[in-house]
């Protein structure tokens, strides 16, 4: 996989995407990520990216010209399966997207900033915006890191057991149940003598047990998207 982020604050990314998962994936050649500065596109000497807002209006917004050369270049040198605004007002990130990017081969994602951008880059340049969450922040760099992580991590390979991802929370509308490690009994406080019992049978029914609780106490709403009746 090859995600290509486009900002204009790219040292945001410094630390980022050199660490842990992503840096494996990296390492073991499954995925790449390409931070591209929108500056190097200005259309100006003055390496200007962004103008006032037709109409009138406080703050700036990115200009489409640099944009789109930008994304231009890139789609000049390999095809992309989608083209990702990151936008408060977009789609709100869910496992099940993530799962379903992660089968995508080549990503862009753009990072707004200031107001956002001109809006026929989201008129004919993008094929998805993603949000992830009601608020808002100064751009979209975090975001865009967070969608990288959440889909990468999901890549064969990436993670040294492959089932650990498929037991995360969200994966099947459930919250992950409660995980122990050792010492078995710390300050009177003992771990569940199932988990130590070494019937994995009665231990997977009694994480999935767990996982519904929890979910019923915590995220009523997922089960309700699940059409659970339990």
């Amino acid at each position: 996989m090859r995600i290509d982020i486009i900002t204009c604050v790219p040292a945001m990314f410094s630390g980022t995407i050199d660490q842990s998962i992503l840096k494996r994936a990296g390492d073991k050649g499954l995925a790449q990520i390409h931070v591209h500065n929108l500056r190097d596109y200005a259309i100006n000497k003055q390496n200007q990216i962004d103008d006032y807002a037709f109409g009138g209006g406080a703050g700036m917004v990115l200009m489409i010209e640099p944009i789109d050369k930008c994304i231009a270049k890139l789609k000049s040198e390999r095809d992309y399966d989608e083209v990702i605004y990151m936008s408060p007002d977009g789609t709100t990130l869910s496992q099940g997207i993530s799962n379903e990017l992660s089968l995508k081969e080549n990503m862009i994602l753009l990072c707004g900033h200031y107001k956002g951008v001109d809006e026929r880059v989201r008129e004919h340049l993008i094929t998805r915006e993603i949000s992830i969450g009601d608020y808002v922040l100064t751009g979209g760099e975090l975001a865009a890191a967070v969608v990288a992580d959440s889909v990468i991590r999901l890549l064969p390979g990436v993670m040294n057991d492959e089932t650990s991802a498929l037991t995360d929370s969200f994966q099947d509308d459930l919250i992950a149940p409660p995980v122990y490690t050792r010492p078995a009994e710390y300050n009177d406080w003992k771990v569940p003598e199932v988990l130590t019992s070494g019937h994995q049978a009665k231990i997977e029914a009694w994480r999935f047990e767990k996982q519904v609780e929890r979910t019923k106490a915590k995220r009523p709403d997922l089960l309700k998207k699940s059409g659970s009746k339990d």
